[in-house]
């Protein structure tokens, strides 16, 4: 009778390797509570202003969280680091998405880097409907500038912020230049919201448009080109050049529509192709123009000091705001309220009139 083979499983358990003693369970919990040990607000101010960049980005975490335990923390980084802020340049960018904000951004921040500036990109991505988290990734966007010893880029999800603002942005550019970097930049998501709140935290308000996308002689949003210090048409190159040509004549016929600037500077229009870094550098010229011609006739430090006011009011709206939606008695009834608003038993307005008189 022929012997039976015997089969080995595939799913049989084989002794493995002892683990080495250096793994046990003590050496994991130093490793672990190593890791959990957070720098104090002191050793984050030394980090930021000795330009150490763990220290900025840990900085900004924390200036940006949504936890009440680190809003402490990080307004007592952010006291110590006001001393050694307001000595950089603030350039917004804004454009439609495909207008080539990343591109033109790190083509703008290249030559800078190459003037031996430092610059600091905040790009607020739109969030995730899901995670809430940014989806754009700047980061992968602009990979010859992230490898830039000088370049420090820190993508943010806008949230629910107006504008596509991330939250603490204003905050995080007052790290940004403790740390040293003297030109700030700052991307916006462009995809159709307010950007008056980019407007109210930058020195220069740089608009990117697309030749060809119909809205010159309407002279696209009234109220972004009020803002607007300068109208750059990107990607004129190739066959795209005449189109670039025409609208830049276009949008400066449409600019004489609009009331002189207080600032006394009339906008320019510009062409350039961030692609193949042409035009880059008149721009930066124009830039530093208008930086120029502010200084000079004060308007630079007095806008400076309306958008401070702007902020303190920003701030106490934000914090009252905060505290009403976080009071324990408001909590559970302002669930009662919407309930009753569900049932058809309460307007919205008498319920708002009821919850505020509770505190």
């Amino acid at each position: 009778m022929q012997k039976k083979q015997k089969y080995n499983s595939a799913l049989e358990e084989k002794k493995g390797i002892p683990s080495p003693e250096i793994t046990d369970d003590s050496a994991i919990s130093k490793v672990v509570s190593k890791r959990k040990k957070q720098p104090s607000a002191r050793d984050l101010i030394k980090g930021i202003l000795d330009g150490n960049i763990t220290s900025l980005s840990r900085a900004i975490t924390l200036v940006e969280s949504k936890n009440p335990k680190h809003l402490e923390k990080a307004n007592t980084i952010i006291k110590g680091c006001l001393p050694y802020a307001n000595n950089s340049v603030r350039i917004g960018v804004t454009g439609v998405p495909g207008v080539g904000k990343s591109t033109f951004i790190e083509a703008l921040g290249k030559h800078l880097i190459s003037l031996n500036k430092k610059i600091a990109v905040l790009a607020v991505d739109p969030s995730s409907s899901i995670t809430k988290g940014s989806i754009l990734g700047d980061k992968t966007r602009m990979a010859d500038l992230v490898k830039e010893p000088n370049a420090y880029i820190r993508p943010s999800a806008s949230g629910d912020s107006l504008g596509g603002v991330a939250r603490k942005t204003r905050e995080t550019i007052i790290l940004c230049e403790a740390a040293g970097f003297d030109t700030i930049i700052i991307e916006t998501v462009g995809v159709g919201q307010s950007e008056t709140t980019v407007h109210s935290m930058v020195d220069f308000f740089l608009l990117l448009k697309l030749s060809g996308a119909g809205d010159e002689l309407q002279g696209i949003k009234r109220g972004i080109i009020e803002m607007a210090d300068a109208i750059v048409i990107n990607k004129a190159d190739g066959d795209n050049v005449k189109r670039a040509k025409l609208a830049k004549v276009e949008f400066a016929r449409a600019l004489h529509l609009y009331p002189e600037k207080e600032s006394s500077w009339s906008p320019p229009v510009s062409l350039c192709s961030a692609l193949n870094n042409e035009g880059i550098e008149d721009v930066w010229h124009m830039i530093m123009e208008y930086l120029i011609m502010t200084k000079n006739n004060n308007f630079f430090t007095k806008k400076r000091q309306e958008q401070n006011k702007f902020w303190l009011l920003q701030t106490i709206e934000g914090q009252l705001k905060f505290d009403f939606f976080n009071n324990k008695i408001i909590k559970p009834e302002l669930q009662k309220q919407l309930k009753l608003i569900e049932d058809n038993k309460t307007t919205p307005f008498a319920a708002a009139e009821y919850l505020l008189k509770l505190i």
